[in-house]
């Protein structure tokens, strides 16, 4: 659909968090895995004339570019990663995540008492837990709904 509404040959397309993608079933009753449904997609032979099952017409989708995004590589199937180059992204150091909840915090104007609270709160569960952005968006999302109710403790 991107490529026809934007005539646009070579997008980048994001699939995040594949190992999600379960298993999709068709108006007839078949049933096939989203994450193998990508393999022609990804091998650059078949890809260069893959067939639309909805619109039933020939694509180049070989000058596509993938991105797809997962939090573990153990419940992909090993022809879905034998086509991709997996690039391990180490965890984001609690320094790190200290100053997104900074300017976070304050874009989401906070009051600066319940910023300094989720920066310590980071520094002290940071020393035993690998903490990550969710975590911090949930501890400013906390702080929004306390100062909205009045509580500042």
């Amino acid at each position: 659909m991107t490529i026809l509404k934007h005539l646009i040959a070579n997008p980048v397309v994001v699939v995040d968090e594949v190992e999600k993608a379960g298993v999709a079933t068709s108006a007839k009753g078949n049933s096939f895995g989203r994450a193998e449904g990508l393999l022609s997609l990804l091998e650059p032979s078949s890809a260069a004339s893959w067939q639309c099952p909805y619109y039933q017409v020939g694509f180049d989708m070989s000058w596509i570019s993938w991105v797809l995004t997962t939090n573990t590589l153990t419940t992909l199937p090993a022809p879905l990663l034998s086509r991709l180059e997996v690039i391990r992204l180490p965890p984001v150091p609690a320094t790190e995540l200290a100053e997104f909840a900074l300017r976070e915090g304050r874009r989401r104007g906070l009051t600066q008492a319940s910023v300094e609270a989720v920066v310590e709160t980071l520094e002290l569960a940071g020393r035993g837990a690998e903490l990550n952005l969710r975590h911090v968006i949930r501890m400013l999302t906390r702080g929004e709904v306390m100062e909205a109710a009045g509580i500042h403790h």
